[in-house]
């Protein structure tokens, strides 16, 4: 018995030892698990110092390498565009009801232009343009004529003020600039896509207060030909307009406007035809079309034009149908009238997107000056009626596919012309 209760407590004895030996081990181990935490949190801290540093250093780089030098500060205010199209174009036509030989031909068309910001309240626009003359209604180059060099034609030089106080709603165009007015579903009734109207323009924007719409007046004087002093077949002429549209925006994202032109065209009756002489465009001209007896304007063109287009989706696609109509106030003839309706389908801007269009136009002969409408339907100039279909594919974002067909007639006999355009255009 006395055996035991010594080895109990002996046994106690040692386990009061161990425990007080572990638990000596245990706060050892805890200060020292502390410590390698301190030391963990300083390293950690120097490393994000130093990643901190890393960063600083490397965005003073980046920022010293983006840094344009002051002697090249000019070139961040210079912009360069330009565009290349390749077509080939397939003509069937008929003359006095006589079928003409097939016309099949390959064209090119290459423009670059440059914008200028000279500060917040101007610009400057530039663009240089191929063309086969210096036909104001086409910048198209036939590839013919054995290799030969072609041409290349100033096609914009133009100043833009745009005061800044005016919040965007105030430009002033001075030169050879893009045409200020607008042309419902950029239709080409009375001007043509490549007519660039020379003189002084304006455009300016009015909100209309409580109908939360904007009414736009764009207006300008144009110099069709300097008085130079010439003879009096030769004397200056010019045109004036006005356009005044009213635009109103949905909730739904759908808009509506509608709006009204006017153009006279002074000092044109009686003189020789504007850049060419040997060629009506449609137009009633007097003079036998040669050196001798060059072509006259018979009349003046005074031509009102009332427009309207409607935007709105159709199967989830944007879309649009649009119509124009104008009448020369100051024709002598009864062929003083023309009219186009049009819509279009989807937008090629993306890449794989497509678009389709469509127009129906008939073009009387002293309607509209037909040596700056359309350059491509019935051959160009007035005097004819038909149909246009058009398909465009977007194939990446800077090179779209096109295919343009003019179903139509020209002339008073009537007289078929088809014509079918295919391009490529590149454009940056």
């Amino acid at each position: 018995m006395k055996h035991g209760i010594v080895i109990m407590a002996a046994i106690c004895c040692i386990s009061a030892c161990a425990v007080s030996v572990r638990a000596d081990e245990m706060a050892d181990l805890k200060q020292q698990i502390a410590e390698l935490q301190q030391k963990v949190a300083s390293v950690e801290a120097k490393q994000t110092q130093q990643q901190v540093q890393v960063d600083e250093r490397i965005t003073k780089l980046a920022e010293k390498q983006s840094s344009v030098p002051d002697s090249l500060k000019w070139a961040e205010k210079i912009k360069f565009s330009g565009d290349f199209r390749y077509r080939h174009e397939s003509i069937n036509s008929q003359s006095s009801g006589t079928e003409q030989a097939g016309k099949n031909s390959n064209r090119i068309r290459a423009r670059i232009g440059i914008g200028v910001k000279i500060n917040e309240d101007w610009d400057l626009g530039f663009r240089l343009a191929t063309g086969s003359s210096s036909d104001p209604s086409s910048t198209n180059q036939s590839l013919d004529n054995g290799f030969a060099k072609k041409s290349v034609w100033l096609d914009l030089a133009y100043f833009d003020w745009h005061p800044k106080k005016y919040e965007n709603r105030l430009n002033i165009y001075g030169g050879k600039m893009p045409n200020p007015f607008y042309r419902a579903g950029n239709n080409q009734l009375v001007w043509d896509d490549d007519v660039n109207p020379e003189g002084i323009a304006a455009k300016y924007v009015m909100p209309l207060p409580g109908t939360g719409n904007n009414l736009y007046i764009n207006g300008g004087g144009f110099w069709l030909r300097a008085d130079d002093g010439d003879t009096a077949s030769t004397s200056g002429a010019s045109v004036f307009g006005i356009q005044s549209y009213v635009k109103h925006e949905f909730e739904n994202k759908n808009y509506m406007l509608g709006g009204l032109s006017y153009y006279t065209f002074g000092n044109i009756e009686g003189k020789n035809g504007l850049y060419s002489t040997t060629n009506k465009y449609g137009n009633t001209m007097t003079g036998a079309g040669t050196t001798a007896s060059p072509y006259k304007y018979s009349m003046n063109y005074n031509v009102l034009e009332a427009f309207g287009e409607y935007g709105f989706k159709f199967a989830d696609k944007p879309t649009t149908v649009y119509g124009s109509y104008v009448k020369n106030l100051e024709a002598t003839t009864s062929k003083s009238t023309g009219w186009l309706i049009g819509t279009t389908f989807n937008k090629a801007k993306e890449p794989k997107s497509w678009e389709l269009g469509y127009n129906y136009r008939n073009l009387q002969a002293d309607a509209v000056l037909g040596v700056l409408t359309d350059s491509d339907f019935v051959g160009g100039g007035t005097n004819g009626k038909g149909h246009c279909f058009s398909g465009k594919y977007q194939f990446t974002r800077n090179i779209q596919g096109g295919l343009t067909y003019y179903l139509s007639q020209k002339g008073d006999a009537g007289d078929a012309y088809r014509r079918l355009m295919a391009d490529i255009i590149f454009k940056f």
